[in-house]
């Protein structure tokens, strides 16, 4: 029960733990532990872990005992009604989890009767999370807070015309009816203020957890592969969006001068689409630089980010308005960050802004050799390493000082 002198957020979303693969569980669960002790209560409203198609136990320890938890019934379209590997189209209308809705509003609006609340909180990227959230709204009059991360609607995302345009009218539906909607990054925030001029739309970028690492075990053991130069890429490597090839050419172009595993070695923590990664490397003859290994818990991933010798981005063009979230975690790692996107995108200029300023382009292989070649050379002018004061802004508990100013303002 809330103090009489407190106030009660409810959090809503579907990325919450024992959801185990997604850096997106990080915005949510950080919120839960830092808002009581910036003098707000918190219920959080999301999924039956029936929902998720992968659950780790480990970051539900790190809920804490006063936070509310309500799991609504939720049913996964893709896995839970379809017949020999098919599904109606309809029933992945707004998303997969669109089930996810009808218990949703009714346990929302019944906790709303029982506990207090004084403000109401979204999460995209599971758009049903909004569609609930305006149903909370409307019926209790609650303000609304609305937060996409990324752009929701892009000219050809989602691939679905008629998905596209129902996602695009619950974007302007959320936009005209919250009284904030946040975004993590710049170009997002540009792109969707243009589309809705009367909305305000506010920065509330990712960033990392500082107890996390102070948990997780230190970074004083060896190095992940002695005498060599360990890049690591920790996360989802997507075919588009973070392309690999032209990284994998650049390897092949260092092996022809005479690298070999011995000075350069790459590791690809759940990657997801491992096969991509491994027939690039067996055709382009670098298999033997390169690892793809499966996921591990967070602390565990964590430790692992300090132990390289540098933490790779990658970052498409057909990206330039996202950040990967797993970057702010980069950030507070240590090791270098060798930083593969487009200058123009939000990727680059984060990781600028923060004193990385030696880059190269995702899709520009001779540059990234010319990278990596000087990284291995240890040359001394390379740039990056972040400044101390970027690292210490990056932190989650600024994020929620920033959202706490915001709900006390409403």
């Amino acid at each position: 029960m809330s103090h009489p002198t407190r106030r009660r957020a409810l959090l809503i979303a579907y990325h919450f733990p024992p959801l185990a693969g997604s850096s997106g569980i990080q915005r949510t669960l950080r919120l839960a532990q830092h808002l009581p002790q910036l003098g707000w209560d918190v219920s959080v409203l999301t999924c039956q872990p029936r929902a998720y198609e992968r659950v780790a136990e480990d970051l539900l320890a790190e809920v804490p005992a006063e936070v509310h938890v309500e799991r609504a019934f939720t049913l996964d379209a893709a896995r839970h009604l379809s017949i020999g590997g098919r599904h109606f189209a309809w029933t992945t209308r707004p998303d997969r989890w669109a089930s996810w809705r009808l218990d949703g509003v009714r346990r929302g609006l019944a906790l709303l009767e029982r506990l207090p609340h004084h403000a109401i909180w979204s999460t995209y990227p599971i758009p049903t999370a909004h569609v609930i959230g305006a149903a909370l709204a409307r019926r209790s009059g609650l303000p609304w807070i609305a937060d996409f991360r990324d752009p929701m609607v892009q000219p050809t995302y989602p691939a679905d015309a008629v998905t596209r345009a129902q996602w695009a009218r619950l974007e302007a539906l959320t936009c005209a009816r919250a009284r904030l909607v946040t975004v993590t990054t710049p170009g997002t925030q540009r792109e969707m203020q243009a589309r809705h001029p009367g909305a305000r739309i506010e920065l509330m970028e990712n960033g990392y957890d500082e107890a996390s690492f102070a948990a997780a075990p230190q970074a004083a053991a060896a190095p992940l592969h002695p005498g060599a130069i360990t890049l690591l890429h920790s996360g989802i490597v997507y075919p588009s969006e973070r392309d690999p090839t032209q990284f994998i050419e650049a390897l092949a172009l260092l092996r022809a001068e005479g690298f070999d595993a011995r000075q350069l070695r790459v590791r690809f923590r759940a990657p997801v689409h491992a096969e991509l990664i491994t027939g690039l490397t067996a055709g382009l003859g670098v298999a033997d630089m390169v690892e793809v290994l499966p996921a591990v818990n967070y602390r565990a991933a964590l430790e692992e980010m300090q132990r390289a010798d540098g933490l790779l981005v990658m970052q498409a063009a057909n990206c330039n308005a996202q950040v990967p979230a797993k970057v702010y975690e980069y950030l507070r790692a240590g090791p270098k960050i060798v930083t593969l996107a487009d200058p123009a995108g939000d990727t680059a200029q984060v990781l600028r802004d923060a004193g990385v300023t030696s880059q190269a382009p995702l899709d520009d292989a001779p540059a990234i050799a010319a990278l990596l070649r000087r990284l291995c050379q240890r040359d001394a002018a390379l740039q990056l390493s972040p400044t101390p004061q970027a690292v210490t802004g990056a932190s989650r508990w600024a994020r929620s000082e920033q959202f706490v100013r915001w709900l006390e303002a409403l």
